[in-house]
């Protein structure tokens, strides 16, 4: 299969990329993140009261909440079944995100492949956080005056960043697209 052409099954893809240089050479973020998101959650649960708030600039607080539910405590108050459908839901995407990257070329894609390891690493740290505690930890509150943003972690960082980046590589490819498509 030439690099133009276009795998036609996941076995093609798995096959048209070698492991060496696969997407899966972003992991080394994924694992970065996830002990950042992991170490940073553990000291806040050690240092900082429930619910205690701690300025650190006039927009930025930093705290210590606790989410049942899912991005900005969506589900939150649901009554315990949506912890163990969301740690599923998790699990279930983040198997098919590494599946994904697998198929990616670690350069080429690469934009593709930084974001997939974002959103795997954010998936997994708020992951481990719904099966040790039922909830996941938020610490970072960013406010301006009376409006505020909901707390989040660097697991809901690493996820945002990931998604922004999915954006900005679905729009870069269809430029390209757009721009082959064109009669000189």
């Amino acid at each position: 299969m030439s690099e133009t052409e276009k795998p036609q099954s996941l076995r093609d893809a798995l096959r048209a990329v070698s492991l060496r240089e696969s997407g899966w050479r972003w992991l080394l973020l994924t694992v970065l993140l996830i002990v950042a998101d992991q170490w940073s959650k553990g000291w806040i649960e050690i240092n900082v009261l429930l619910g205690e708030f701690t300025p650190v600039f006039f927009w930025l607080d930093i705290t210590r909440l606790h989410n049942p539910g899912a991005g900005f405590s969506f589900l939150a108050g649901a009554g315990g079944w949506q912890r163990h459908f969301l740690s599923v839901l998790a699990v279930v995407v983040i198997v098919l995100l590494l599946i994904w990257l697998r198929t990616l070329h670690a350069r080429r894609d690469g934009i593709l492949a930084a974001a997939l390891a974002l959103v795997i690493a954010g998936a997994i740290g708020n992951v481990i956080d719904r099966i040790e505690h039922g909830y996941v930890v938020d610490f970072i509150h960013v406010h301006w005056q009376q409006a505020y943003f909901p707390a989040f972690n660097i697991a809901d960082s690493a996820i945002t960043v990931g998604a922004v980046l999915l954006l900005w590589d679905a729009f870069a490819d269809w430029r390209r697209s757009r721009g082959a498509g064109r009669i000189p």
